[in-house]
């Protein structure tokens, strides 16, 4: 058994689990590795860079909450969180997006 383990143990393996400790095997840096690492800071960057600088003006932005009716939308929303009674809820309702079809087979 001692000689059969000596013979097929690859040779400079390290002890253990061979991706982590000190001893570990470390995968070799490819082209494709480095090329992907530099595709992925140049994405950062473009983020980072409309992150710093706002495409609208002060002036291009001031009223745009008003023209996609924002604040009408958040008043319906309080208007409804204030209601005393709520409105009738069916079980009909309730279950209607389990009715695919009518018919029955």
């Amino acid at each position: 058994m001692r000689l059969f383990q000596a013979l097929l143990r690859r040779k400079n393996m390290p002890h253990g689990n061979i991706y982590t400790g000190k001893h570990r095997i470390v995968k070799p840096v490819k082209r494709d590795d480095v090329q992907k690492l530099r595709n992925d800071f140049e994405i950062e960057e473009k983020n980072m860079f409309y992150l710093r600088h706002s495409f609208l003006t002060s002036e291009q932005s001031f009223g745009h909450a008003a023209a996609l009716g924002k604040h009408e939308n958040r008043m319906k929303e309080l208007i409804m969180k204030k209601k005393d009674f709520k409105d009738n809820v069916t079980v009909e309702s309730r279950l209607a997006h389990l009715r695919v079809k009518e018919c029955w087979d």
